[in-house]
C-alpha cells in the first residue's frame, strides 16, 4: 500500500506540474506578451501567489472534487474500483495536459478532469453513471465563455481607447480615470479574492463579540485599497511623466518603455495578474490533488468519502509545488501563445483582457456555469483584437486552440476508459 500511495502522490505531482505549465501560463501570458513583466518575473510572481493560494485556500475545491463529481454512493461496496478510477483520472489528465502544453495550446484542466471521470465511470458502472447535465453545462460554457469575455474586453478597451489613448493629452485623461480604474480593478478581483483573504479576520472579529455581516470587512478592505491604489497611481504617473521629459521624442514611440500611460497600465495589469494567479491556485489545485486526497481517505478509513473530507496540508503543498515547477520549466510555450501569437498586446489592452476574464468568471460563478480561465482569456484577447483591427488577429492560432478545446473532454474520457480497462484486468 505504501508503494501505491507514493505512486499516486507522484502522479498527483505530475498533474499539478502540467496544470502549472498550461493553466497558470494562461494567467501570466498577457502580462508577458504586453511586456508589463519579463518571463522570469512572471514565473516568480505567479509561483509565489499560486503556491500561497493553493496551500491556504485549496482545500474547499479539493473536497468538492473528491466527493461530489463521481457519485461516491455507487462505489460504496467497491472502494478498490474507486481507487483505480482516481488513479486513471490522474494519468489521463496529466498525459493530455502535457500533450497540449507541448504544442502551446491552452486547455481546461477542469474539463480534462470531468472527461476522465466520465470515462472511467462509464467503463466501471455503465453509461448511467455519467452526469450528462454537467457535460451539457460545460458544452454551453465552451460557447458562452469566450463570447462573453470577448464582448466585455471589447467594451472595456474601446472606452479606454476613446477616453484616454486617443486623446491628445493622455496623461491628464488618465489622471481623471485612475480612481475609476482602481475601483473597477479592486472591485472585480476583490469579489473573487478578498472574501477568502479576509475570512480569518472576520472570524476573529466575530469571536470578539462583534456580530458583523460577512462582507463588511472585505468591502472595507477593498475601499481602503482602492483609495490607496488611486493615490499611489497618481504619484507614479507624475513621476513617470517627469522621467519621460528627460528622453528625446523618438523614444516615446516605445509604449511599454517610455510612455507613462502604458507604464502605469502595465502596473495595473501586473496587479490583476497577481489576483488571477492567487485565485487560480486556490481553485484549480483541486484538479490535481483531489484524487490523491480521496485515495488517502480510503486508505485510512476503508470507505469511499461521501461528505467533506479533511485535506492534509502536505497534499496541498505537493500540489502547490507541482504547479510552480511546471510553470517554471514548461510554461513558456503557452505563455507565448496567449501573449504573442493571437494579437500583439500592450499593457492597456492586456489589462482589459485580464479584467474581462475575471468579470466573466465572476458572472459565470454567480450563474452556476462551469467555465475555463483559458477560454475566457483567449476570448478577451480576441475581443481586444476586434477593437484594434480584425486583421491583427492570427486566426491560424485560434483554430488550433479551438480544436484543443473541443477534444479535451472526449480525449481525456477515452484515455481514462482505456487505462481503466487495462488496470481493471491487471489489478482487480
Amino acid at each position: 500500500m505504501l508503494i501505491t500511495l507514493v505512486t499516486v502522490a507522484l502522479l498527483a505531482f505530475y498533474v499539478a506540474w502540467n496544470l502549472g505549465a498550461n493553466d497558470v501560463a494562461n494567467a501570466m501570458g498577457t502580462s508577458v506578451g504586453s511586456k508589463a513583466v519579463t518571463l522570469k518575473q512572471a514565473i516568480i510572481i505567479a509561483g509565489i501567489l499560486e503556491f500561497t493560494g493553493a496551500v491556504l485556500f485549496g482545500h474547499e475545491v479539493t473536497e468538492t472534487l473528491a466527493t461530489k463529481i463521481a457519485n461516491p454512493a455507487l462505489f460504496a461496496a467497491t472502494p478498490q474500483i474507486f481507487v483505480v478510477g482516481m488513479v486513471t483520472v490522474l494519468i489521463s489528465c496529466g498525459v493530455w495536459l502535457q500533450i497540449a502544453t507541448s504544442r502551446g495550446l491552452p486547455v481546461s484542466s477542469s474539463h480534462a478532469v470531468v472527461g476522465a471521470i466520465a470515462g472511467f465511470s462509464w467503463v466501471a458502472l455503465g453509461i448511467g453513471a455519467i452526469d450528462w447535465s454537467s457535460i451539457g453545462l460545460i458544452t454551453i460554457g465552451w460557447v458562452l465563455t469566450p463570447l462573453i469575455s470577448g464582448a466585455i474586453a471589447a467594451l472595456f478597451y474601446s472606452q479606454i481607447k476613446y477616453w484616454i489613448l486617443d486623446q491628445p493629452n493622455q496623461v491628464v485623461q488618465l489622471q481623471e480615470w485612475i480612481p475609476w480604474l482602481s475601483t473597477l480593478l479592486l472591485g472585480v478581483f476583490g469579489v473573487i479574492v478578498l472574501p477568502s483573504l479576509t475570512q480569518p479576520l472576520t472570524n476573529f472579529v466575530i469571536e470578539l463579540g462583534f456580530n458583523i455581516p460577512a462582507y463588511d470587512i472585505p468591502l472595507l478592505t477593498g475601499a481602503v485599497a482602492a483609495v490607496g491604489l488611486t493615490i499611489i497611481s497618481w504619484r507614479q504617473l507624475e513621476d513617470l511623466g517627469e522621467v519621460k521629459e528627460k528622453f528625446p521624442p523618438q523614444t516615446q514611440e516605445l509604449p511599454s518603455i517610455q510612455n507613462p500611460v502604458e507604464r502605469l497600465f502595465g502596473r495595473f495589469q501586473l496587479l490583476s495578474a497577481c489576483f488571477v494567479a492567487f485565485a487560480h491556485g486556490s481553485n484549480d489545485v483541486g484538479n490535481a490533488i483531489a484524487p490523491l486526497a480521496a485515495i488517502i481517505y480510503i486508505n485510512r478509513t476503508g470507505s469511499v468519502p461521501t461528505d467533506g473530507i479533511t485535506i492534509p496540508i502536505w497534499i496541498l503543498i505537493l500540489g502547490g509545488a507541482g504547479i510552480v515547477g511546471g510553470l517554471a520549466v514548461w510554461g513558456k510555450k503557452v505563455i507565448a501563445t496567449i501573449g504573442e501569437n493571437i494579437i500583439a498586446l500592450q499593457p492597456s489592452s492586456g489589462f482589459c483582457a485580464e479584467l474581462a476574464t475575471a468579470t466573466t468568471i465572476l458572472i459565470a460563478s454567480r450563474l452556476g456555469l462551469p467555465v475555463s480561465t483559458s477560454h475566457a482569456l483567449v476570448g478577451g484577447v480576441v475581443g481586444i483584437g476586434l477593437v484594434q483591427n480584425i486583421k491583427s488577429i492570427k486566426f491560424q492560432t485560434l483554430k488550433g486552440i479551438a480544436a484543443a478545446w473541443l477534444i479535451t473532454i472526449p480525449v481525456s474520457a477515452v484515455l481514462s476508459a482505456a487505462i481503466f480497462s487495462i488496470a481493471r484486468i491487471l489489478f482487480l
